[in-house]
């Protein structure tokens, strides 16, 4: 088992400790009919001590969705996130078995985590479903998002959110923490297409992969753009390819993104760069990879667009897809029978 696949199966074994019953099949499933709830009372305060939360009961078997992303200052960006949102939405709650669905950030804006699991809590939802929109693994979705909604306790990782003025919040609603989204297929399939509509000859160009990257999980980013480009060489025929990084690992400089057009350019006639970023941000996209294009010496040699992963359709359907396997699992229980010994 890679090392890429061994996290993604401990992020998945986290999530289903928060998932009060499995097995479902992966299909969309069907819209299941309107479940039958009941209004109980809370009793139950054990959320952080500044709780809003107004509600005094919680209603049996509401099921809410919230989408969590990271954050960024750009405008932009948080539209393209939200936007999914907006899309799915009538997808998601179309039968009632889910009453629900909103958007929050990590961090930098509000809406946060924290904010939106204070709104289920004040409308009543038994439940919530976190679905992270998270480019692979990271602290974010082991240790910070699960931290930040009281699922886990971790000192260092809440001593970190605490000085980044990150509020904690536990709901009274029972959380359900979805598994990360199988980014790899979704990127192989995104990347190629977005080389495909700027290529018309592949045996002349080369690709540039432009993604943030991480420190702390260097080797899985690694393997995550080494798998994303061998299958795009072979999807478009262009044989050259580099990646490098401009978030955080490269101090948010131009620097790593020109040597490596500067190395297509000393094999290939074009160099065809694409982002591999979530949503589009004027800084990522604008001033470190645009500003690196300009650097460039014959930058007329390359092709690139002020574009990002999403919007992508394969991300809208497993959003669908994930939120109502998980509202089935917690609304409609196996049955068990208790085995005679």
């Amino acid at each position: 088992m890679n090392l890429l696949v061994y996290k993604r199966a401990i992020f998945a074994a986290i999530a289903l400790l928060l998932v009060t019953a499995v097995g479902c099949s992966d299909s969309i499933l069907p819209a299941a009919s309107t479940p039958a709830v009941k209004v109980v009372a809370s009793g139950n305060k054990a959320a952080t001590d500044d709780s809003t939360s107004s509600s005094s009961a919680i209603v049996e078997g509401k099921v809410g969705v919230l989408l969590v992303s990271h954050g960024s200052h750009s405008e932009q960006w948080r539209k393209m996130l939200t936007q999914i949102e907006t899309t799915v939405q009538d997808e998601v709650i179309r039968g009632g078995l889910i009453a629900g669905i909103k958007s929050s950030f990590m961090e930098y804006t509000e809406p946060t985590i924290a904010t939106r699991l204070k709104e289920f809590d004040q409308e009543g939802f038994a439940h919530v479903i976190i679905v992270p929109i998270l480019l692979t693994v990271s602290s974010h979705s082991f240790d910070d998002i699960p931290v930040i909604a009281g699922q886990k306790e971790d000192h260092a990782t809440l001593e970190t959110l605490k000085l980044e003025g990150t509020e904690i919040y536990k709901p009274r609603a029972k959380v359900t923490l979805a598994p990360l989204l199988d980014f790899p297929d979704v990127l192989e399939r995104n990347v190629a297409r977005r080389v495909q509509d700027q290529s018309d000859d592949p045996a002349n160009e080369g690709i540039v992969l432009v993604a943030y990257g991480s420190e702390p999980y260097d080797e899985e980013w690694k393997e995550l753009l080494n798998g994303v480009s061998n299958k795009v060489r072979e999807l478009t025929g262009v044989d050259a390819s580099e990646y490098c990084w401009c978030g955080h690992i490269a101090h948010y400089k131009s620097e790593p993104t020109e040597k490596a057009i500067a190395k297509i350019l000393g094999q290939k006639k074009t160099a065809i760069v694409i982002p591999v970023l979530v949503a589009v941000d004027e800084m990522f996209q604008g001033k470190i990879i645009g500003g690196a294009i300009k650097n460039v010496d014959q930058n007329d040699r390359i092709r690139y667009r002020y574009d990002s992963i999403l919007p992508d359709d394969n991300i809208n359907r497993w959003v669908i897809q994930i939120s109502r396997k998980l509202a089935t699992e917690l609304l409609n229980p196996p049955v068990t029978t208790a085995s005679n010994e």
